[in-house]
């Protein structure tokens, strides 16, 4: 029987999403959704996730639930085609996890560059939260319960996809043929791999306070766009300036399509034009500014339409995850079972063994 194509992605409801989220996965997961090409399509919450290094501050998780939905349904996902749900509400995947801790060591978690990178940028080198070190194996659980093919992340997500893929291996070799190995999807645009935020910073990040939010009003946006960094040498519009570490043409490069410039820039044909005038000088900062502003106007303005259309009905924003959870916790306990008769901990359903027990002590 041919495998099944099924994708599994999500989000930490921590915040609101912003742009990073959208060109890194969000505006992906609309065309994969939509592209026929895959029999089922997860997306979920990770709320339990957000609790390992949110754990006091539950209420920062539960109100930021409902904003990650608003915003799934704003870029256009659609409950009729993807299933969303929240990772608490399936307890499928604390036991799958509880399972898989015994296939992983602690120096091979230590040895995880993004569980590395994550616990510095929390500054959790001295007391770890166990729950955040062993996230991989969580991730692992999150990913095969729904037995995904097919896993659309960022690259800095890579070493967590290996470490999925090292524990279904582990997994079918001692309880044999059960579990499905993933493959990553990485973005095609090489832009949105990783979008810096507002201030020239590696990372969008909402402590930072460098972010574009896709709730952000018009004029949130285009304040954010005239503060952006862009080349701290060009000074006067003559002077030459440099594309490479500029947020602003890095924002093009995820954003801009030829057919802007016909509407907003008609004195360009395309970006490489608009670099090149900029690289040789004459271009000032304000006027690629205003351009950029205009094009991401474009793409945010039919998003902050919907959502405000869904804000006026939340009961049935929680009915619809309430119903996604309801999917999701029936796909996961399929594949519990399948996990439970591998590793031999399906006692009372299995009937041989029950009946094999019974002969062995009446033939004592």
């Amino acid at each position: 029987m041919e495998q099944k194509k099924i994708i599994l992605t999500g989000d930490r409801p921590t915040g609101k999403l912003h742009i990073g989220h959208y060109v890194g996965s969000l505006r992906r997961r609309v065309e994969l959704q939509n592209s026929g090409l895959y029999d089922k399509i997860f997306i979920f919450e990770a709320d339990g996730q957000a609790l390992t290094d949110n754990i006091d501050d539950p209420e920062k998780v539960r109100q930021n639930v409902i904003e990650v939905a608003l915003d799934y349904l704003a870029c256009g996902i659609d409950p009729a085609k993807s299933t969303i749900f929240i990772q608490s509400q399936i307890p499928e995947l604390c036991e799958l996890t509880f399972y898989f801790m015994d296939l992983v060591t602690v120096s091979r978690l230590q040895r995880n560059p993004t569980v590395k990178t994550e616990i510095q940028m929390r500054n959790f080198e001295t007391s770890i939260p166990v729950g955040f070190f062993t996230y991989p194996i969580s991730q692992a659980a999150d990913i095969t319960a729904f037995k995904a093919t097919t896993v659309p992340v960022g690259e800095d997500q890579e070493p967590m996809l290996e470490q999925a893929r090292e524990i279904v291996r582990r997994f079918n070799y001692i309880y044999g043929d059960t579990l499905v190995e993933p493959e990553i999807l990485l973005p095609d645009n090489a832009a949105c791999l990783r979008l810096p935020g507002t201030d020239g910073k590696a990372k969008m990040s909402k402590s930072l306070g460098n972010c574009i939010y896709l709730s952000d009003s018009a004029d949130e946006v285009e304040k954010k766009i005239r503060s952006m960094y862009t080349d701290p040498d060009h000074l006067k519009v003559s002077d030459p300036g440099k594309v490479e570490g500029n947020t602003v043409f890095t924002y093009l490069d995820a954003f801009s399509r030829p057919e802007h410039f016909c509407r907003y820039l008609p004195d360009y044909a395309n970006l490489d034009e608009l670099k090149a005038h900029y690289r040789r000088g004459g271009l000032g900062d304000v006027k690629v500014k205003k351009f950029l502003s205009a094009v991401m106007q474009e793409e945010l303005e039919p998003i902050r339409t919907r959502r405000k259309e869904f804000e006026q009905d939340i009961p049935a924003v929680y009915d619809m995850l309430k119903k996604g959870c309801e999917v999701a916790r029936e796909a996961a306990a399929e594949t519990l079972s399948e996990v439970r008769r591998a590793m031999k901990i399906n006692y009372f359903d299995d009937e041989e063994l029950i009946a094999g027990q019974a002969e062995r002590f009446r033939t004592k």
